[in-house]
């Protein structure tokens, strides 16, 4: 007991003592309290047969309780929104993944500051656009009346169905991803390049080491770390992949090939008729996914002897 009186003096003279930090870190943490924990509670309506009128905790649970799972396994609509969804977005950490890596790399060796400036705001610009504008201008440019087709047409061709094209669809969704993208978190692994020690590069060259030994041997090492736990967060987040960018680039005639759980849970839920324990049903499977795949990717990275996220 005396023990334990002790420790907490001991935690209470730490808070006081760092007051100022946890007077700063409380907005966050409330915010994260407030609407990521406490929501947690409707995910019992993935247990439920939820009526509006008696509210999320007053609705009856389900009978038997996992019914809105059973029904969701049954579907095949499910099957093939789950398996576009784990294709997809393992081709998303594909394609989107070294993009940004790639484009720090080049950045960095860059030696004209004002040019290097220009150039990092323009790859950086679309990652200010909304998927609406993207999808606008995607239309612009692929429709069968668009701007390529137009080319095509003056060139004596024939138009093409790009964005009806389901062979077409995901590699578009893929590009444009990583048009979108790859200058945003390309400003991750350039400030990790800034923390490494440039007395590293000037070793080097007196070495003889080129670029290329440079960027090889003491760029990717520094900022390996970075990737390793960024690569680890995309693997966690394996099944949340592109619904703001599916809904607006996606057209009924190529729906099936590029349908994924969210964009399936979106139609389920506000176009067809509602059920919203089947919807939670879905969502809850998903994050499940997510989790496990998370810790799977970080597993395999301590083993291969790189730091994990926790």
């Amino acid at each position: 007991m005396a023990e334990m009186q002790a420790n907490r003096r001991t935690l209470w003279r730490r808070i006081v003592k760092n007051r100022w930090t946890y007077l700063f870190l409380l907005p966050g943490i409330a915010f994260m309290i407030l609407f990521c924990y406490v929501p947690m509670y409707g995910l019992t309506l993935a247990f439920k047969d939820f009526k509006i009128s008696a509210g999320i905790l007053g609705s009856p649970w389900s009978d038997p309780i996992y019914k809105n799972f059973v029904t969701m396994i049954g579907q095949d609509a499910f099957w093939r929104a789950f398996f576009n969804t784990f294709r997809m977005g393992f081709w998303y950490i594909v394609t989107g993944f070294p993009a940004p890596i790639l484009l720090a790399f080049l950045l960095n060796e860059l030696r004209g500051r004002r040019y290097k400036k220009v150039l990092q705001t323009v790859y950086t610009f679309p990652n200010f656009l909304s998927w609406v504008i993207i999808g606008g201008l995607m239309t612009t440019l692929f429709s069968s009346d668009g701007f390529v087709n137009m080319i095509i047409r003056a060139l004596g061709g024939e138009a093409y169905g790009f964005l009806t094209d389901t062979s077409l669809i995901r590699p578009m969704l893929y590009a444009t991803n990583v048009w979108k993208g790859a200058g945003w978190s390309a400003i991750l692994y350039l400030a990790a390049m800034a923390g490494i020690s440039p007395e590293l590069y000037e070793a080097a060259e007196v070495d003889g080491a080129n670029r290329f030994h440079k960027m090889l041997y003491i760029t990717w090492p520094g900022i390996k770390p970075t990737a390793v736990i960024l690569l680890i967060l995309a693997f966690g987040g394996i099944m949340n992949n592109g619904f703001d960018q599916i809904l607006n680039m996606v057209n009924p005639v190529v729906q099936d090939a590029a349908e994924n759980i969210d964009t399936y849970i979106y139609r389920k839920t506000f176009k067809d008729k509602p059920n919203y324990g089947f919807s939670t049903a879905m969502g809850l499977s998903k994050s499940v996914i997510n989790f496990v795949f998370l810790l799977a990717a970080n597993k395999i990275a301590k083993l291969l002897g790189e730091g994990g996220v926790m």
